[in-house]
C-alpha cells in the first residue's frame, strides 16, 4: 500500500510531470510513525527527484518510490536514501506526538483558496517558491503582525529592531547552523573586486551568457541570507552582559530564506517568507515562564478568532549529522519546540508558528552573560506571516463579511475583498531551520 502523509511538503509539486519512477527498498523497515521524518529529507537526496511515494505495509515503511523527470541511477539513490534513513531517521524512537493545545473550533477549509486568490489577481506566482501578494493579504499580514505585538505587549515591554537582509556567515557559524541545517543554507556572493575579473566576466557573458562558470570568479562567502531573525538578535548581543533584572525581550520582523528542494504552489512553503520573531533572554525559569505564558495567550487568541488547529511537540529538521537522531529526540522529550498548526485543507495542516527553548545554547555560543549568573538562557517564538494569513483565508474565505469582527475591524477599509483595488508586493527569493518554524 502506498501512503502519502499530509504534511508541509507536497509529495509532488503541482504541474510537475515525473514520468520516471524508481523503487527503493529500505534495508530494514521503519515505523510508519516516522514517515514524516523520511519525507522531509527525500527531496534533498538528489536534485533530479521531484516527488515521492512511501510504500507502507502493516504500519511500517518498507520502501519509497522516487519520482523524477529523468532516469535515476537506482543503485546510487538506493544507497543515498538508506544512508539518510539509517543515520537521521531509524534511530529515532517512534512515539506518539504530544499535543499541548487543540482548538475547540472545527472549520473545514476550502481546497481551492490559492486558485481563487490567483484568479482574482490577489496573488501571482513569480517563480519557484516565490509569490507576489496584494490585497487583502497585505492588510491581513499587517493585522496579524500587529496582533502578535499587541499580545506580547500585555506582559512585556519588548525592544524592537529592524535587521539588515544579509547576515554574517560567521554569525550562522557561531550558532552551529552550518553543521545542523546545511540543506537550507543560502550563501550570498559577488564577483571578486579585480578589474581582470570584471573584464573576463563581461567577455564570458557576451560569448556564452550566464552559467555556473561565473562562480569561478566569485570568492566572497562572508554573508548569507538569514534563515530566521533570531540569529540577528544573538549576533547583536554577542559578548554582552545583560542586567539580571528580569527577562529581556527583543522582537523583529523581516524576511527569512531557506532553500527547499520542492515548494508547494501556494503560500504554504516559500523560498522566502516574512517572519515576526520574539527572543526571550534571562534565567532558566524566567525564560520558560515567558514562553509558556505567551504561548497560552496565543492559544486564547486563536480560539477567539475561531480558527481550527492545534499545537504539538515538534523538532527542527536536523540533517546529515551523526547526532541528528539524538538532537531530535532531545527536542521532543524535553519539549524544547512546540509547533502551532492550522488547517489549510481537509486533513492537512501547516505550521504557522513555533515556540522554542534553547536553554544556554546560544548564550554560550555567542558569549552572552546574564549578570553574574553565567550564560543567558533564551527562547524564541516565530510566526510565518504569509502562512498564518493563508490559513486564515483557507478557513474563512475571501469575503471580509465572513471574517471575525476583530479581523474586519483590524484591517479596516484598506483591505477590500478579492476583486477590489489592490496594491501588490513581490516576495523575492527562501523551514525549519534554526530555531523557528
Amino acid at each position: 500500500m502506498t501512503v502519502i502523509r499530509p504534511s508541509d511538503h507536497a509529495a509532488e509539486p503541482p504541474g510537475v510531470v515525473a514520468p520516471f519512477r524508481t523503487g527503493v527498498a529500505l534495508h530494514t523497515p521503519v515505523a510508519e510513525a516516522l514517515d514524516a521524518e523520511i519525507e522531509r529529507r527525500l527531496l534533498f537526496v538528489a536534485p533530479e527527484i521531484t516527488g515521492y511515494e512511501l510504500d507502507t505495509v502493516d504500519g511500517q515503511v518498507r520502501g519509497v518510490t522516487l519520482l523524477s523527470s529523468e532516469p535515476l541511477d537506482a543503485e546510487s539513490v538506493t544507497e543515498k536514501v538508506n544512508r539518510v534513513v539509517d543515520s537521521d531517521v531509524r534511530p529515532q524512537p517512534a512515539v506518539p506526538v504530544k499535543s499541548v493545545w487543540t482548538s475547540p473550533h472545527v472549520r473545514v477549509p476550502e481546497e481551492d483558496t490559492f486558485t481563487l486568490l490567483s484568479r482574482a489577481g490577489a496573488v501571482t506566482e513569480a517563480g519557484e517558491g516565490q509569490v507576489a501578494v496584494g490585497e487583502p493579504l497585505l492588510s491581513l499580514l499587517a493585522y496579524f503582525d500587529s496582533a502578535v505585538k499587541r499580545i506580547l505587549g500585555e506582559d512585556h515591554s519588548p525592544v524592537e529592531y529592524r535587521y539588515p537582509t544579509l547576515i554574517s556567515a560567521r554569525a550562522l557559524e557561531s550558532a552551529g547552523y552550518f553543521g545542523a541545517f546545511p540543506q537550507h543554507l543560502m550563501f550570498v556572493t559577488r564577483l571578486h573586486n579585480d578589474i581582470n575579473v570584471y573584464e573576463g566576466f563581461k567577455k564570458s557573458y557576451a560569448d556564452t551568457g550566464l552559467d555556473t562558470a561565473v562562480l569561478d570568479s566569485c570568492r566572497n562567502v562572508d554573508y548569507c541570507l538569514p534563515p530566521t531573525m533570531c540569529y540577528h538578535t544573538f549576533h547583536q548581543y554577542q559578548g554582552r552582559t545583560l542586567d539580571a533584572a528580569g527577562v529581556h525581550v527583543v522582537t523583529s520582523r523581516g524576511k527569512s530564506f531557506r532553500f527547499e528542494a520542492g515548494y508547494a504552489a501556494t503560500l504554504e512553503r516559500l523560498w522566502d517568507f516574512t517572519i515576526r520573531e520574539i527572543v526571550f533572554m534571562g534565567t532558566h525559569e524566567e525564560v520558560l515562564s515567558a514562553r509558556e505564558d505567551f504561548m497560552r495567550r496565543v492559544f486564547t487568541w486563536m480560539e477567539e478568532l475561531g480558527l481550527s488547529g492545534f499545537c504539538e511537540v515538534g523538532n527542527d529538521p536536523f540533517f546529515g549529522g551523526g547526532d541528528t537522531s539524538a538532537r531530535i529526540w532531545s527536542q521532543r522529550l524535553l519539549g524544547l519546540k512546540y509547533e502551532l498548526r492550522l488547517a489549510v485543507a481537509p486533513h492537512r495542516t501547516i505550521a504557522v508558528g513555533s515556540f522554542n527553548f534553547h536553554d544556554d545554547l546560544f548564550g554560550k555560543k555567542f558569549g552572552i552573560e546574564y549578570g553574574t549568573e553565567g550564560a543567558v538562557r533564551s527562547a524564541c517564538v516565530g510566526f510565518g506571516l504569509e502562512r498564518i494569513v493563508y490559513a486564515f483565508l483557507c478557513q474563512y474565505g475571501l469575503d471580509p463579511e465572513n471574517w471575525p469582527t476583530a479581523v474586519r475591524e483590524g484591517v479596516g477599509p484598506a483591505a477590500p475583498g478579492v476583486g477590489g483595488s489592490r496594491r501588490v508586493d513581490v516576495l523575492p527569493v527562501s523551514a525549519q531551520g534554526g530555531a523557528c518554524l
